[in-house]
């Protein structure tokens, strides 16, 4: 593993959240998030006089519950919800997951296979990290959806997880907006993410003259020593 750079104070830094800053769990209302994360961010976030965002496929009221009481810039839902560093809100219009879909998903987490269905405003997450062999049945109940090819929606393949979310909306889209606007403008975008889902945010951090970094990579695929870079960023 070379050692990652340290953080700069000209960089703008978006942090995935899941897998990057705490450590995926079993089912996702189960992740631990530790005491001291909302203090580096918000040490961090005074270091870069707050151009820090997290940037995550959970929705925004999910990731302030997680992080209380930090509370700053989010790119949530993969970038459907945008919460700039003045508190206003972008947000896509995007359709509602079809009832259909989610009773169909309900009904395969419900079969006691070790599927579990994470529901968001704008999409639907079939888990089987507690049934890791169940990959291909997962994989099979989405697919099938009725009408998925024609809906806008689309199979995002994540971590042990299929998403089916709209195709318009990805990470790339909260890191453009984001730099548009003050503390981010100006600054060197910084990625940091640990799944297929962060590459759309490290592209668009590479395409406005950043770069990115990845867990496995560059911090030993270990959330820990994220979040010990980041303590070190913030000078704690």
């Amino acid at each position: 593993m070379a050692a990652p750079p340290e953080i700069q104070p000209d960089w703008a830094l978006f942090l995935d959240f899941d897998g990057t800053l705490v450590d995926l769990a079993p089912r996702p209302d189960l992740v631990a998030v530790p005491a001291d994360l909302p203090a580096v961010l918000t040490g961090v976030a005074k270091k870069l006089d707050g151009a820090v965002a997290i940037v995550s496929g959970r929705a925004l009221a999910v990731i302030d519950s997680f992080l209380a009481p930090y509370a700053d810039s989010v790119g949530a839902e993969h970038g459907a919800v945008i919460r700039r560093a003045d508190r206003s809100l972008d947000e896509m219009a995007t359709s509602g997951v079809p009832p259909e879909w989610i009773a169909r998903l309900e009904t395969a987490a419900s079969a006691g296979q070790g599927l579990v269905m994470e529901r968001k405003p704008r999409s639907v997450v079939l888990h089987y990290r507690l049934a890791p062999e169940k990959r291909d049945d997962a994989r099979a109940v989405v697919e099938a959806l009725p009408g998925l090819e024609a809906s806008g929606f689309g199979i995002l393949a994540g971590h042990m997880a299929f998403e089916v979310k709209p195709r318009s909306v990805s990470k790339r889209r909260a890191v453009a907006v984001l730099m548009e606007t003050p503390p981010f403008a100006g600054r060197r975008p910084v990625f940091i993410g640990d799944d297929v889902t962060d590459e759309d945010g490290i592209a668009m951090a590479c395409a406005l003259g950043g770069f990115g970094l990845r867990v496995a990579d560059d911090f030993g695929g270990s959330p820990a020593n994220v979040r010990a870079w980041l303590q070190r960023g913030a000078g704690a």
